[in-house]
């Protein structure tokens, strides 16, 4: 996958873990897992946006695009 999720990045930065991250977005801690784990297939703007408050960080903090090999 060309998007890298930094999740877990971030909540080490802001010493959370992924129970009291879910808890304060309303996430399941499930769903939570898969973003983080890099198998989700898509994010709400909503649930990225209220992860970015809850962990006072751009959404370029936790998304990251790599680039694949040219041919």
């Amino acid at each position: 996958m060309a998007i890298i999720i930094r999740l877990d990045v971030m909540l080490a930065k802001r010493k959370m873990s992924m129970t009291e991250l879910s808890e304060r977005v309303g996430v399941t801690m499930a769903n939570l897992s898969i973003l983080k784990n890099g198998k989700a297939k898509a994010v709400r703007f909503s649930t990225l946006e209220a992860i970015c408050e809850v962990l006072d960080c751009q959404p370029g903090d936790i998304l990251e695009y790599e680039k694949g090999e040219s041919l």
